[in-house]
């Protein structure tokens, strides 16, 4: 069988329907089917795995066209060389601390604001007044211990890892790490003159360092170190960011602090590697602050989350600590729909569909074109036969030609019963092929009396054996 007449059978049609179907349904799947995204988290002591955890099952919970995988890790180093490597897509990231070079923002997990606070009689309001001073510190982490340092550091104080005892040198400021529980105590023996803490000013742990700072005091006020130019420390420091603590933050009878306080702190941003397409980016933000309430039942980490703040979507995606523009397009509500996400493979498809239905389209005329010039040239076979027939007396080719008549008429039914054929070529086979037939068979018929004995004519059996007798 020809691949012309494999063409043209019903059998092939409908497995090319079904193949065409199958390949349908299997890029609408593939269209539908959720984004699975790899997601590292860090720290391991911190807020953020409790919030991406709850994050990733409020995804899975409401069916959402993402799903999460999470990679644990100990430090936020650690998560940010993740999304560095390429080993995930998104990644809690501390940008003062390790700010990989392919990370944009999505959202801020949390701000956190270097605290430091002391019983007012002592009278520590600036940096400079922490000269041979000894702070406290609860959480004792690498990354909160580098900001510490470093601004410090820019007032020209030297960092002192641990108490070394008796009085501290000239220009140097001693790190005391104790439990919450040993603070009141350090406080009423002056073991520690104040304390330090980088932590969102409204988190509960925040509310009770304050707290017990307040109930050292003997006027149950509370004395804030502030740091007087922000800017000139972000120009030197550029991902740190200013934050300023509002009067009565931590309480309104005293008023504590009594005024706004200003101050640097760090920020735990959820970032995403840069060529994370627009349409995923804005639906993991979008789907981040939608799910914050049901979040904050898991954990309370999910009411400090904000959106990174800006003024223009140029400044957005050329501040220091660039926003991804899926990001942007949910804050903007510019998010694409389904006609512009998939509008390049929409045009593809069309495109393509145009070209293999023109082609499809061609072939089948030309297959119906082949296969009616076929019967036209059988009839116009049949045509010369009946023509030859005509002028032939010779029983042999006669018979030659009924039987070439005989193969013309099955090779014609045959055409015709593979495809529809056009009635008018059908009848005009019909006809010639009547017409040839007819024709061969009186020359048939006349070559055989031609073929008799001269006298016989009119003869019949009864005359002839008469005759014999």
């Amino acid at each position: 069988m020809t691949f012309a007449r494999l063409l043209l059978r019903p059998e092939f049609v409908f497995l090319l329907l079904a193949v065409l179907l199958g390949i349908g349904a299997a890029g609408a799947y593939w269209i539908s089917r959720a984004t699975v995204l790899t997601i590292a988290v860090a720290p391991k002591d911190g807020t953020e795995p409790a919030l991406i955890q709850a994050y990733a099952e409020a995804l899975a919970k409401r069916h959402k066209e993402v799903r999460l995988k999470i990679l644990s890790f100990d430090d936020v180093r650690d998560s940010a060389a993740a999304l560095r490597a390429g080993r995930a897509d998104l990644a809690v990231v501390r940008p003062d601390i390790d700010l990989p070079d392919n990370g944009l923002t999505l959202a801020i997990l949390r701000d956190q604001a270097m605290i430091i606070a002391s019983p007012e009689p002592s009278g520590l309001t600036r940096f400079p007044d922490l000269d041979r001073k000894r702070l406290a510190i609860l959480a004792h982490r690498d990354a909160d211990q580098a900001l510490i340092k470093a601004m410090l550091e820019h007032y020209g104080l030297t960092l002192l890892d641990g108490d070394p005892g008796g009085a501290l040198p000239p220009r140097h400021v001693a790190l005391v790490e104790m439990t919450e529980a040993d603070l009141p105590k350090a406080f009423a023996t002056r073991r520690v003159d104040a304390v330090v803490s980088v932590i969102a000013p409204t988190a509960p742990t925040a509310q009770r360092i304050v707290g017990i700072v307040q109930a050292a005091s003997r006027t149950r006020k509370v004395a804030f170190v502030d740091v007087e130019n922000t800017d000139a420390i972000i120009a030197r420091l550029p991902r740190l960011q200013s934050v300023t603590m509002p009067a009565e933050t931590f309480g309104g009878s005293p008023k504590v602090p009594g005024e706004d306080v200003h101050t640097i702190g760090a920020s735990y941003r959820l970032m995403a590697r840069a060529n994370l397409s627009r349409s995923i980016a804005a639906d993991v933000t979008q789907h981040l602050f939608e799910l914050r309430s049901g979040m904050a039942n898991a954990t309370v980490a999910a009411d400090y989350m904000q959106a990174p703040s800006y003024d223009t979507t140029a400044a957005a995606t050329s501040a220091r600590l660039p926003i991804h523009p899926g990001a942007i397009d949910f804050f903007e509500r510019e998010q694409q729909g389904f006609i512009e996400r998939y509008e390049t493979w929409i045009y593809l498809v069309a495109f393509l569909g145009g070209g293999i239905g023109s082609a499809v389209a061609w072939i089948g005329q030309r297959l119906s074109r082949l296969r009616r010039e076929r019967i036209e040239e059988a009839t116009d076979r049949l045509l010369e036969i009946r023509q030859e027939a005509q002028g032939r007396a010779d029983p042999a080719r006669l018979e030659g030609l009924a039987r070439e008549i005989d193969d013309l008429a099955g090779e014609i039914a045959k055409h015709a019963l593979e495809r529809p054929t056009e009635a008018r070529t059908l009848s005009a086979a019909s006809i010639a092929l009547d017409a040839a037939r007819s024709t061969v068979k009186r020359a048939l018929a006349t070559g055989h009396h031609a073929a008799d004995p001269p006298g016989s004519a009119g003869r019949t059996p009864s005359t002839e054996a008469a005759a014999a007798g």
